[in-house]
């Protein structure tokens, strides 16, 4: 069996890649043979065929999801640029193969062994609960943040800023792009000594503890996980500033308060709010504002209208109940909230910049990585970070960040140009 699995698999690889562009990228079958499409470029990538059944494992009903899992528990692996194969992946789900290609695929898929390793290690998310309650999103949340803080300090920036980062040049480097991202948004609120923020989704503290050294602002962040509470209120007390700024583990829709603060910052967060609760978000928001207060929301959008799919990598291993909406859809949700909106600004370039920093600072720490958590959990955001780079790069998903305006009797209390945003 073992030789006619080493030439069923050759052969429909030979079927699937070799009329296609010569795709630059090799493979290595479990038994140390070697494969590489001719055309004579170098190969960026190996696929890595861990076993007879690797290929059936991997293609049979062949979806983003059956190929993720193939490569997160170890049917196959993959050496080099994890990109490369991500592109290649993606033709290949965009131009289905003819009947006649797709019944002679599974006749060879077929004459492979059915069978492969335990799924060992990190598994899908399983959230109990009415979708969009309190409840469910804290399970969302924990699931994807509460690996442990010392994984996401491996390779996020020294603040621990886990959200799109603003590049000003090829030469910034990641952490002084954050920065420039954390000033940039205190920029556009125009904050000011002695101004009460409130910043919704803080993850580990960072805008706030910003915000308070930089602008003298009073500021509160929220977060859905106890963990990164308890780490930034540890960075903020060591930083001295326990008295102008404080996180707690809070939901949104928790905080009552009305006109409690001058500008509020959502960074990160709305891709958890969901299509169905975004006129519920920016009406919490407008309370929360006093009048003439701004709201700068930064979120994740698909660039055109799509319908939401469930049961897909993402939502099963990375961001579980997490929706993108289209721009359109959330300018109306704020407008019909009373908002005025005062700028959009599209980031896309910059997140798939921010990623490529990510994963290559994440590859770089492999072993470390894997001294904190398993196999599975590295290969998950190693292939999370990869698949949304090449998300950005294609255009098929982009990031804004809009600023809104409270209306003061008709006044938005904002200068005429935008001028003091690039001091």
């Amino acid at each position: 069996m073992g030789d006619r699995a080493v030439e069923t698999s050759l052969s429909l690889l030979r079927q699937l890649f070799e009329s296609d562009h010569a795709p630059e990228f090799a493979v290595r079958l479990w038994n140390g043979m070697s494969w590489e499409p001719e055309g004579g470029k170098p190969a960026r990538c190996t696929l890595v065929l861990k076993h007879p059944g690797a290929l059936r494992r991997m293609l049979w009903n062949a979806n983003e999801l059956s190929v993720s899992e193939a490569y997160l528990y170890d049917d196959v692996d993959i050496e080099g640029d994890i990109g490369a194969l991500i592109a290649l992946a993606d033709r290949f789900f965009i131009k289905p193969a003819r009947l006649g290609d797709r019944l002679r695929y599974a006749r060879a898929l077929l004459a492979l062994p059915n069978g492969g390793k335990p799924r060992l290690g990190r598994q899908p998310a399983h959230l109990q609960g009415a979708p969009r309650s309190r409840e469910r999103d804290r399970q969302a949340v924990s699931y994807h943040y509460d690996v442990s803080d010392d994984f996401f300090a491996l390779w996020l920036d020294p603040r621990m800023v886990y959200s799109c980062a603003y590049f000003e040049g090829p030469g910034d480097t990641l952490e002084v792009a954050q920065e420039k991202k954390l000033d940039i948004i205190c920029r556009k609120l125009r904050l000011a000594r002695g101004q009460r923020l409130l910043d919704v989704g803080c993850g580990w503290g960072g805008l706030v503890i910003h915000a308070a050294t930089r602008y003298g602002v009073d500021a509160l962040g929220i977060t859905l996980s106890q963990r990164q509470a308890d780490f930034a209120n540890r960075r903020i007390q060591a930083a001295g500033l326990s008295g102008r700024c404080r996180v707690e583990c809070n939901d949104y829709r928790e905080i009552a308060t009305t006109h409690a603060y001058d500008k509020i910052s959502s960074v990160g967060m709305f891709e958890h709010v969901g299509e169905v609760s975004l006129r519920e978000y920016f009406r919490w928001a407008w309370r929360l504002l006093r009048p003439g207060g701004a709201f700068l929301n930064h979120g994740i959008a698909f660039t055109q209208r799509q319908p939401q799919r469930h049961g897909t990598f993402f939502d099963r291993y990375v961001f579980p109940d997490g929706e993108l909406v289209a721009l359109s859809s959330m300018l109306l949700a704020a407008e019909s909230s009373g908002f005025e909106v005062r700028d959009v600004e599209g980031l896309r370039e910059h997140y798939e910049i921010t990623l490529k920093h990510w994963l290559a600072r994440l590859e770089q720490r492999r072993e470390d990585v894997l001294r904190l958590t398993d196999e599975v959990t590295y290969r998950v955001w190693r292939l999370y970070m990869a698949l949304a780079s090449h998300q950005f790069a294609s255009g098929r998903t982009t990031i804004y960040q809009t600023l809104l305006s409270k209306q003061n009797q008709g006044a938005s209390d904002m200068p005429l140009t935008r001028s003091d945003w690039y001091r």
